[in-house]
């Protein structure tokens, strides 16, 4: 009996078992995002902590960098029409940061499928995630948020948090970078912790 697949068009080929774990997963990181968010202090209230990463990671070591992306993307959908208060920014914003850490962190995983390779993997994910973070913070986020409020009211929201930060750039040295670094360890964490209960179901 033929197992029933479909192709995305993008040269990938998803059996409906895939698809039903990819939507597990998508569901899973969505109720994560809403329901376990959580700020930390120092930090702007607009910064906050959430594991809904974790999935998107459990999914890319699993089956692969793509599907960590399709995870990303359909959370951040559902966020955006059922509970979005940024007009989309802050869903561009945890769509793109996601994909910084998911994607290089299943492309070193994949290569070398021990727990060595997705100490690695997740180290370059770190790396890799902050890096894109602090840019697009800078070049486009932080100016989208102008557009929807004004760049005085989150500069005296970030100065409120820290009173280190007063402008763009002290705002990515004192929140960006460390914010990104402690969210990078603690979905490292909570993955090493889980992946291999998990991952035999996610493998069948």
């Amino acid at each position: 009996m033929t197992k029933a697949k479909f192709n995305t068009g993008l040269g990938l080929n998803f059996k409906v078992q895939d698809i039903t774990k990819i939507s597990l997963l998508s569901a899973i990181a969505f109720v994560l995002m809403v329901f376990a968010e959580f700020p930390l202090p120092l930090f702007p209230s607009f910064l906050k902590i959430d594991l809904s990463d974790v999935p998107a990671l459990i999914g890319g070591f699993a089956m692969g960098p793509v599907t960590g992306v399709i995870i990303e993307f359909i959370k951040n959908l559902l966020h955006f029409l059922f509970k979005s208060e940024t007009g989309g920014v802050g869903n561009l914003a945890n769509f793109v940061v996601g994909i910084g850490f998911v994607v290089p962190a299943s492309v070193v995983y994949s290569v070398n499928k021990t727990k060595k390779g997705a100490l690695i993997g997740m180290a370059v994910g770190t790396v890799t995630m902050t890096l894109l973070a602090s840019l697009a913070n800078y070049y486009v986020l932080i100016p989208l948020y102008a557009k929807v409020y004004s760049m005085d009211a989150i500069l005296n929201m970030m100065s409120q948090a820290n009173k280190a930060i007063v402008d763009l750039k002290t705002y990515i040295v004192y929140a960006v970078i460390p914010f990104n670094v402690i969210k990078a360890v603690l979905v490292s964490i909570i993955t090493l912790l889980i992946y291999k209960k998990v991952s035999p179901i996610l493998h069948r």
